[in-house]
């Protein structure tokens, strides 16, 4: 029988991923210092992988060509087992596929198949989607990786920021019971900062529908620091669930929760994919740890 996890070592990096979701579990610097959260009694996640959707459907229900399929809020992936396709001491691929049970879920064919490989202090994590099936196949994917907040358990929360690389004047998206708000809200950000506290989340995520950045940085003035970067995402997600969770989580997403007002064809779904028969999308995110004094 496989092994259900494998951890990876890199120069002054490891990272430990798990088959049930393909999802990474630790992510530790040289001195063993953990900066992803360890799935605690205020969410029992990790970095789960988002797909077939992100967000929720309305009704969590995918209608396609007059048929409605039951789909629970950020699809199916993270409850899956994947299989190893390949399995080395700095990366490791992870492969799931369309079966008659994801298909009671959603109607296509597919191969998701998850690559971490880790380099100098810094993790790469890559999506493949490719479109096995014989029609156009809409899909979403997000990372949901969540980080120690504070990443020092001396730290006050709200001396933590996150810096994007470019200012981001545009206004942000909220959500209600899952589903998008139609009408955007004033951004909390000053420039490119947003500083961080628990009431930041009271309606939920904090959506960046087009961020002008691929990078953000989320740190204090002091103590240890990440930088997470993305290729190929169009939205960004900061979440921590209210009441004063111990965790931020900084999520690039390639889809976005069903509007209020939408419950029509899955394929007319604001910010889908749409992939064509045989043909893949490949999408990235880095996070890079920052040591700092301790």
């Amino acid at each position: 029988m496989e092994q259900d996890s494998l951890t990876l070592h890199g120069d002054g990096i490891s990272a430990t991923i798990v088959a049930h979701g393909a999802e990474l579990v630790t992510l530790r610097d040289a001195r063993e210092f953990e900066f992803l959260w360890q799935a605690g009694p205020a969410w029992r996640r990790h970095s789960p992988v988002l797909f077939p959707i992100v967000g929720r459907l309305k009704g969590d229900q995918l209608h396609h060509r007059g048929q409605a399929y039951p789909m629970t809020q950020h699809g199916f992936a993270r409850y899956k087992p994947f299989m190893w396709a390949q399995r080395g001491p700095r990366s490791c691929t992870l492969v799931l596929t369309d079966d008659a049970e994801t298909r009671t879920h959603y109607p296509f064919a597919f191969r998701l198949a998850v690559t971490y490989t880790l380099g100098e202090g810094q993790l790469d994590i890559e999506f493949e989607i490719t479109n096995s099936g014989d029609e156009p196949m809409p899909a979403s994917i997000g990372a949901h990786p969540a980080f120690n907040w504070p990443l020092l358990p001396d730290m006050a929360k709200d001396a933590y920021r996150l810096t994007f690389a470019q200012a981001e004047p545009a206004p942000i998206r909220r959500l209600k019971d899952g589903l998008l708000i139609a009408t955007r809200q004033p951004t909390p950000l000053k420039g490119n900062v947003l500083e961080l506290s628990e009431r930041l989340f009271a309606d939920d995520a904090v959506i960046l529908d087009r961020p002008a950045s691929n990078s953000v940085r989320y740190g204090a003035d002091d103590g240890p620091a990440i930088e997470v970067s993305w290729q190929g995402f169009q939205e960004l997600g900061i979440w921590s669930k209210p009441g004063g969770a111990p965790f931020l989580c900084i999520e690039p997403w390639h889809g976005i929760a069903s509007p209020l007002d939408f419950d029509g064809e899955f394929t007319d779904k604001p910010g889908l994919m749409l992939i064509a028969p045989g043909a893949k999308r490949s999408l990235s995110y880095r996070i890079s740890l920052e040591q700092g004094p301790r």
